[in-house]
């Protein structure tokens, strides 16, 4: 049987800085799959070349909890892209952070995953329902434009993961000027 690990007829990966066919620079589910996938890549090759010193401080045992946690979380994201199965405004709109976040722009990127986490409903505040007669435009509010963010606990842990996949291509970023960067992460 297979999957012994020793499989070398398989090329790797390509590496990031590849150029990329018309086709695959408009195939959303395998640009959102690479850029995540390349970042997490990156991610463990970083944390993977810190010295034992600092791989044993509480902020280094942190920083690897944290990758693995983002690892798990965006497995189910993943899974979607590969599978062509992901919703289309969610698609949308993560294509459109790593189209921002590729171009340096990472407070549009930023604004983008506001969207996607919180959305441009109208947050109503306070008493719903004061008459006993029901209101036409309530249902509207409470149903219409819900955040996506809310629809499913691996949506929201997902969604948690892109955005620190986001902060730390910002990080690793110094080419881009400050004023394209979301400060105080």
């Amino acid at each position: 049987g297979g999957g012994d690990g020793g499989g070398e007829a398989t090329a790797p990966p390509p590496a990031p800085s590849a150029p990329m066919t018309e086709e695959e620079l408009n195939d959303k589910p395998k640009r959102i799959y690479r850029y995540f996938k390349s970042l997490v890549r990156q991610w463990e090759d970083d944390l993977a070349r810190r010295p034992d010193d600092v791989r044993r401080t509480a902020a280094g045992k942190n920083e690897t909890k944290t990758l693995k946690q983002c690892r798990d979380y965006i497995r189910p994201l993943f899974q979607l892209c590969k599978r062509r199965e992901l919703a289309d405004d969610l698609q949308s709109h993560l294509f459109r952070i790593v189209t921002e976040c590729e171009a340096g722009e990472f407070v549009r990127a930023h604004d983008a995953y506001m969207d996607v986490a919180i959305g441009r409903a109208a947050w109503p505040i306070g008493v719903t329902m004061v008459g006993i007669h029901a209101r036409s435009g309530r249902a509207k509010i409470e149903s219409s434009n819900v955040a996506h963010v809310m629809n499913s606990e691996s949506q929201r842990k997902y969604l948690t993961s892109v955005k620190r996949l986001m902060s730390y291509a910002q990080r690793k970023r110094p080419d881009v000027h400050p004023s394209k960067k979301v400060m105080n992460l």
